[in-house]
C-alpha cells in the first residue's frame, strides 16, 4: 500500500499528517508505529488524519494516534497544521473551518499573518472528567511520585493534563518524573505531564512530557493546560506567552466557563509517499 503524506511540525512538535478524504487510510498499531518511527519510518511525535466529517455542519473529521500507535483525543499543535494541511491540500478555502474530534468540535482559524488561532474548547476540573482518582475538585492536588509528595493541578483540555510549577524548567527532572506520572495510578488512562516555570504574569516556559510520545518540543494542549492552571492558582493573567522548547505560543483564557484560545504557527517540512 502507498500512502501519501505531508510531514509537518508546530513550534518543533512535528506530525505526519495523512489525507483520508481523498485517499482509503486505514493502519493497524503496527503500521502507525512504523510511520512514526524515527530511524525506519517517516518520524513523527503524532500521526494525523484528515477525514471526512460524520456530523453536519461540520467540515472535517480530525482524528491523532500517538507514536505508539494510540489513538488520543486532542492536540493542540496537530490542529494548527490541520488547517495549514487542508489549505494547502486545497480540501477548503474558508479561513475557519469546524473540525470534529474525539471530544468535540473545534473552530480553527487562519490568520492574515499565517498564524493559526485555535478554539480549543472549555476546560474541565472535575477529578472524573481527567480522569483523576480523587473524591473532590481542588485547584492543588498532592501526588506520591518515588519518594517525593508533589503539588500538581489537574486539567483537561479534551486530553488529560498534570501540571506542576518548577523553579527552572530546564532543570526540572522532566526525564525522571514525566513517566512516573504519566504511568501513575491515579490516572487510569495515563496523562500529559507540564513542567512549568512562572517568569512574570504574561510569560511562562514549560515542558512537556506527552502520553505516549515522550517530551516533545512543544504541546499545544499542554500549554493550554498550564495558563488555565496558572490563571487559577492566581500566578498569572490572560493572556500569556508560553516559551517552548521550539518556539512560541499566545494563550487566552477568560476564565470558568470559557474556551481556551491558542494562536501559533504551523509550518510544512516536505511531502512524500511511502510504502507500508
Amino acid at each position: 500500500m502507498k500512502l501519501k503524506f505531508s510531514k509537518m511540525h508546530g513550534l518543533g512538535n512535528d506530525f505526519v499528517v495523512l489525507d483520508g478524504v481523498r485517499q482509503v487510510v486505514a493502519l493497524s498499531p503496527e503500521q502507525r508505529r512504523y510511520l512514526a518511527d524515527r530511524h525506519f519510518g517517516v518520524g513523527c511525535d503524532q500521526i494525523l488524519l484528515v477525514e471526512p466529517a460524520a456530523t453536519p455542519g461540520v467540515d472535517f473529521r480530525y482524528r491523532i494516534f500517538n507514536a505508539d500507535g494510540g489513538e488520543v483525543e486532542q492536540c493542540g499543535n496537530g490542529a494548527r497544521c490541520f488547517v495549514r494541511f487542508v489549505h494547502e491540500q486545497g480540501l477548503t478555502e474558508q479561513r475557519q473551518i469546524r473540525v470534529e474530534t474525539m471530544m468535540g468540535i473545534i473552530s480553527p482559524r487562519l490568520e492574515g499573518d499565517g498564524k493559526i488561532t485555535v478554539d480549543m474548547g472549555i476546560p474541565r476540573f472535575l477529578p472524573s472528567e481527567i480522569p483523576f482518582l480523587h473524591d473532590d475538585e481542588v485547584v492543588i492536588y498532592n501526588l506520591d511520585v518515588a519518594d517525593e509528595t508533589l503539588e500538581i493541578s489537574v486539567v483537561s483540555m479534551g486530553n488529560p493534563h498534570a501540571v506542576q510549577v518548577v523553579a527552572d524548567v530546564e532543570q526540572a527532572p522532566v526525564a525522571e518524573q514525566g513517566p512516573l506520572i504519566e504511568g501513575h495510578d491515579r490516572f487510569p488512562r495515563r496523562v500529559n505531564v507540564g513542567f512549568m516555570q512562572i517568569v512574570d504574569r504574561h510569560t511562562i516556559r514549560l515542558r512537556v512530557y506527552e502520553r505516549g510520545a515522550g517530551e516533545t518540543l512543544a504541546c499545544g494542549t499542554g500549554a493550554c493546560a498550564a495558563v488555565v492552571a496558572g490563571i487559577r492558582r492566581g500566578l498569572l493573567e490572560s493572556p500569556v506567552q508560553v516559551t517552548t522548547r521550539g518556539g512560541d505560543l499566545c494563550i487566552a483564557w477568560g476564565g470558568e466557563g470559557r474556551p481556551v484560545m491558542m494562536t501559533g504557527p504551523a509550518e510544512t517540512v516536505f511531502t512524500g509517499e511511502i510504502e507500508l
